[in-house]
């Protein structure tokens, strides 16, 4: 399956890596960008993600047969607003975001009125890095990819969109928006919350002298997501604030659960709590083949 033109807005990561991807496997005749910033245009171009890297929305999107949305959830509907002049009819539009409910809700009808076909997507691969620099083409290699299709979706396009993210090397999944919604909230968008807190806290400049001196290995790896964009992330709980609450409900139930245990000093229960989680972790890594879960 080749595409003639594939445009990709917003070069970041994730952006930047799927420009790769797509030239390394040669599934476009022509890559193009939308970015924000010249300077972005000129990093795009070093970085080789991209055939051309433009500021020009409208120019970016015009003649495209597949348009990926790689944005902040905020910046998708009024970029598609302004985009639509320019859209193909017919064309092909998904996203990455890791939010669908309010993604297709958004975006679906508005793109069908314009006689394209949207179909949410969310590649379930990503690093604490960002920016088009940090592109990597195997960033999406073996990883999941979750697609959300509804009784909207157009057969064909959702049959594309699911040859497309085979031929980037991911391994397929079909979920309804608020089914997928509800499990990312627990894996994705609750530990990076955690992991936020813990770095926000333990690292606040009114600790002790000693305590950053303290923090090592296990500290740096629990708190690594802690680094990935606040602009992001801020988006993602915010869309999702139904489902990551219901999980901060639970996982604080689950925490002031643990906290007794340790009043108590309640030894077996503590033991059996570490030895079933390391098994499950252990179990699970055991069967994951994505090089970059997210």
């Amino acid at each position: 399956m080749r595409w003639k033109k594939i445009t990709i807005v917003g070069v970041g990561l994730l952006g930047g890596s799927l420009g790769l991807a797509i030239k390394r496997r040669r599934l476009a005749s022509e890559v193009a960008g939308y970015v924000r910033r010249a300077s972005s245009v000129r990093e795009c171009e070093r970085v080789g993600a991209l055939d051309y890297a433009t500021t020009d929305l409208l120019a970016a999107v015009s003649g495209a047969d597949l348009v990926i949305l790689c944005t902040p959830l905020a910046q998708m509907r009024p970029l598609v607003k302004q985009m639509l002049p320019a859209l193909k009819r017919g064309a092909f539009v998904t996203d990455v975001g890791s939010v669908k409910g309010s993604v297709v809700k958004e975006l679906e009808s508005l793109i069908a009125k314009a006689g394209a076909h949207f179909v949410g997507s969310h590649p379930m691969a990503g690093s604490e890095k960002t920016g088009v620099s940090a592109a990597r083409a195997d960033l999406f290699e073996c990883a999941a990819c979750v697609i959300t299709p509804t009784k909207r979706t157009n057969a064909a396009a959702l049959r594309r969109l699911e040859q497309f993210w085979k031929a980037i090397g991911c391994r397929l999944l079909r979920l309804a928006p608020d089914v997928h919604d509800a499990l990312v909230a627990r894996s994705s968008h609750l530990p990076q919350l955690i992991a936020a807190l813990l770095a926000h806290e333990v690292l606040n400049p009114r600790s002790p002298r000693e305590q950053a001196m303290l923090c090592a290995g296990g500290f740096r790896d629990t708190t690594r997501i802690a680094s990935g964009s606040p602009e992001m992330w801020r988006d993602i709980a915010l869309s999702n604030r139904a489902q990551l609450g219901k999980a901060l409900d639970q996982f604080i139930r689950e925490l002031q659960g643990v906290q007794i245990l340790v009043r108590r000093g309640d030894v077996a229960k503590i033991h059996r709590l570490l030895t079933t989680a390391k098994a499950r972790r252990d179990a699970w890594l055991a069967g994951c083949v994505s090089p970059s879960l997210e």
